[in-house]
């Protein structure tokens, strides 16, 4: 079997300060240009410091040698679910995830198995061996999910999400009678900041019970945000038992993703994208 090669190499030079590895290997290698593709990278063993497998604990000093190595990709198991391919060139593409579907994971029956079905393969010389998402929705989330399909633009968009310049907006049917000011609810989530914005676009009756139809924006990206701000205010999800939902209890809930906007990395265009609501939505 053939070792991973050598794609980057780097001598530390004299170091002025005390710097951990993770926080140094983002300016020494021009394929990983945040810390977050530092801290994956490490975790796949593909930093090299001084010819041994580097770790998060190591420390910077001056004549060292970094080494990066190719990424070594599995041949994939594809999986044949027909998604609905929103926009797509050779740098990246926008599809609709349907409910009920992890984005990624341990699965077989993934969105990202399923890419490879549904997009054209990149001819740019830095393709991703598949097409890859930048971001997630849960399982039980529908609505757009952003793909990339070459290494550059993996690294730009997931540096873009970091940056807070990729906007998503949400809508969502939760129980009860929401306000209707504006609210901005951030209250911390497993002790790390977390802000989402949301604002009431219909109220609906049911079975003498209020609903609301609500738009949220997400302000940072902590796992089940949305759900859990909902939640804690008195607005479950409709369908979401995991938090507190009575209603509907089925795999899917009503919380789709349903807005996209961004800054193309390669063209620079802004663009805009807009899904529409579900049959489940509809009839509700």
């Amino acid at each position: 079997m053939s070792h991973p090669k050598i794609i980057e190499k780097h001598i530390v030079p004299s170091v002025k300060e005390k710097m951990r590895l993770q926080e140094y290997a983002s300016h020494a290698f021009s394929f990983l240009i945040s810390r977050s593709a530092v801290k994956k990278a490490i975790k796949k063993k593909r930093i090299l410091l001084n010819g041994k497998i580097a770790t998060t604990a190591d420390w910077i000093e001056e004549g060292q040698v970094l080494e990066l190595l190719e990424e070594v990709i599995l041949t994939k198991k594809i999986f044949q679910l027909n998604l609905n391919v929103i926009f797509e060139d050779e740098f990246l593409a926008v599809i609709e995830k349907p409910a009920g579907y992890p984005t990624n994971g341990n699965y077989f029956k993934t969105i990202e198995n399923a890419l490879p079905h549904n997009l054209i393969a990149s001819a740019e010389k830095d393709a991703l061996t598949y097409p890859l998402p930048v971001h997630r929705l849960d399982n039980p989330t529908s609505g757009l999910l952003l793909i990339s399909k070459t290494k550059s633009v993996q690294t730009q968009l997931s540096l873009a999400f970091e940056h807070k310049e990729i906007y998503k907006t949400y809508l969502a049917i939760v129980e009860g009678k929401f306000s209707k000011e504006e609210q901005l609810f951030n209250d911390p989530l497993e002790g790390k900041e977390a802000e989402t914005l949301a604002k009431v676009v219909e109220y609906y009756q049911k079975d003498g019970n209020d609903f609301s139809l609500v738009e949220l924006n997400p302000l940072t990206g902590r796992t089940h945000q949305l759900r859990k701000h909902l939640s804690m205010h008195g607005f479950p999800i409709v369908g979401d038992k995991t938090y507190g939902s009575l209603y509907f209890l089925k795999k899917a809930i009503y919380l789709t993703a349903f807005q996209l906007r961004f800054t193309h990395p390669i063209t620079l265009e802004k663009l805009e994208f807009e899904a529409a609501l579900s049959k489940r939505f509809k009839k509700f």
